[in-house]
């Protein structure tokens, strides 16, 4: 069947429905008890780091390292103060009260690539009772507010249920990490892999958000907490998200995913409408593929985008459902270790939740807890 979310009987008058950010790599929900790995290696500019003498929770330790003596930092502190008009002053005295976080770095090193990829393993840790029940409890509590943002953004109500289940357990883990540590340890030390500069370049940027959203809402920046990739709130939005994308959907007067549901209910929304859903399509259709017309292997991983068209798939050997003839679709492979790799086709729908976070399993993790926790409302 494909997975194209089906409508809720006490919301049926209502249009459709809503949209969302980008989380950083992982599938948030902090794992609570990051311990440290190893020693992280020494800033080729930085000074030797101290070790901090107490130390509260596993997701606070880290080492007080004197960053302002960092020339990347000193360099990124000349930069706010000529781009942005910080304070000198006040930057020197919040870097240095910054931690560097070694488990920050050991969490954002990428899995062993020998291991192969296990979709029904990583589907069976997102769509399980915990996360069902809770999702009912969310929609029952907060159905006004995600009716509302369909009707507003198109995306169906399940579709931000199921992000902000996926994220955070509908905030149950919203991460303990303070944002400044985390952000700047990837900023200024992202791990030795071979995009480390391209991803040390977008936690600058991340570290710059950090600064000026905390400055527009008047907070100490120091008291922001989220993952250990510097993710905030219900929905897990990087500090650039939330500045660009998120909004005040409780009327409020203030943004607010850390405490406020409901916002985070309307960036959820907004953030995927900004990213290319489409108001009335579905996501994403199963299908079988031709072990004598290979042709479709050349459609895998073939970017994040919708491209083909059905004759174009059918020509290729991928054998379809009905599916609207109209729509292009991507060609997804979901692997199961050594079980057989299911395959689906994603529309355009499918791709804005990559948008959130740049994976298949994610995307199609999602869309089936969306539609369980629907299912379950509604027995």
């Amino acid at each position: 069947m494909p997975i194209s979310l089906p409508r809720l009987n006490c919301l049926s008058s209502l249009l459709l429905v809503l949209g969302l950010c980008a989380s950083a790599s992982a599938l948030c929900a902090d794992n609570a008890a990051a311990s440290k790995a190893g020693k992280a290696q020494q800033h080729k500019t930085g000074p030797k780091k101290v070790v901090a003498k107490k130390k509260t929770s596993p997701e606070d330790q880290g080492e007080f390292v004197n960053f302002n003596e960092w020339k990347e930092v000193a360099r990124f502190m000349d930069e706010m103060v000529e781009r942005n008009h910080f304070s000198r002053s006040e930057l020197n005295s919040l870097f240095a009260q910054t931690r560097y976080l070694d488990s920050a770095i050991q969490l954002i090193k990428p899995a062993p690539s020998n291991k192969p990829k296990n979709w029904f393993a990583y589907r069976a840790r997102f769509v399980e009772p915990v996360r069902i029940n809770a999702g009912v409890d969310f929609w029952n509590t907060y159905g006004v507010a995600l009716a509302r943002a369909e009707a507003q953004y198109g995306v169906p109500m399940e579709i931000i249920a199921g992000i902000i289940g996926v994220e955070t357990v509908y905030g149950r883990n919203t991460g303990n990490f303070r944002v400044m540590d985390a952000i700047s340890t990837l900023a200024f030390d992202y791990p030795n892999t071979p995009n480390r500069e391209a991803r040390m370049a977008f936690f600058r940027g991340e570290l710059e958000n950090t600064l000026l959203l905390a400055r527009e809402a008047g907070i100490d920046p120091l008291t922001l907490r989220g993952s250990y990739a510097g993710a905030i709130g219900w929905p897990q939005f990087m500090p650039g998200s939330i500045r660009e994308y998120a909004v005040d959907f409780d009327g409020d007067g203030k943004i607010d995913l850390r405490n406020s549901p409901v916002d985070a209910i309307g960036s959820v929304a907004h953030y995927l409408a900004v990213h290319g859903w489409q108001r009335g399509q579905p996501v994403a259709f199963p299908v079988t593929v031709s072990t004598e017309n290979r042709q479709w292997e050349g459609m895998l991983n073939q970017g994040l985008e919708a491209k083909y068209s059905v004759d174009e798939l059918r020509a290729a050997g991928v054998v379809l459902p009905a599916v609207p003839a109209d729509l292009r679709f991507g060609l997804v492979d979901l692997q199961n270790g050594t079980n057989p790799t299911e395959y689906w086709i994603g529309t355009a729908n499918f791709f804005a939740i990559t948008q959130y976070n740049r994976s298949y399993f994610y995307a199609m993790s999602v869309a089936e807890l969306g539609r369980a926790v629907a299912a379950a409302r509604n027995r």
